[in-house]
């Protein structure tokens, strides 16, 4: 009886995860935590990249939950000298987005983001702020409550999305699009 349920919802979730699937990432400009403008994906081309975003309190709570098992898979700039392990040679960002009136908080957010966030993720944290119509239909972000996740080809074009909160599931989809 569960099971043309679990049927239906395996193939939404397909659906949904390549939905814009080989379409161009929008260009999207941003300042890191250490400073450093960011223009995706002109500054990630020639490797694999991951995006979170998140436009609303509740949902970069949830794009937390990503920031430790990604830095701790794909751990960016280090060797890995077990043979076992993939070496993974992407590029990372989480971008919290600030629009409308939420603008203003921005330079406080990032203020405590370098004072809180672990050392390792400031190069990889990028705040964006202005406005979300050149993001919202194109990268279809529906629920502002909730973070997605896009990885881009070496060319910029979106490979994979998902979204919500971090499941190992969800990381074992990214894993096996880079491998």
């Amino acid at each position: 009886m569960n099971r043309p349920l679990l049927t239906i919802l395996a193939i939404c979730f397909a659906l949904c995860s390549f939905a814009q699937k080989n379409k161009a990432f929008p260009e999207l400009s941003g300042i890191t935590v250490e400073g450093k403008a960011v223009t995706l994906p002109a500054t990630s081309k020639g490797k694999y990249t991951l995006v979170g975003i998140a436009f609303s309190k509740k949902a970069e709570e949830d794009l937390t939950s990503w920031m430790d098992p990604m830095m701790n898979t794909f751990r960016p700039g280090t060797k890995k000298t077990n043979v076992l392990i993939p070496e993974y040679d992407v590029n990372m960002y989480f971008v919290p987005m600030f629009t409308g009136l939420n603008k203003a908080a921005a330079a406080t957010a990032m203020k405590k983001a370098k004072e809180s966030l672990d050392k390792r993720l400031h190069q990889h944290v990028v705040f964006y702020k202005g406005d979300m119509d050149n993001y919202k239909d194109p990268l279809q972000l529906k629920d502002k409550d909730v973070p997605y996740f896009f990885v881009l080809d070496p060319e910029g074009n979106i490979v994979l999305s998902l979204s919500g909160k971090y499941t190992d599931e969800k990381m074992e989809s990214i894993e096996e699009i880079l491998e």
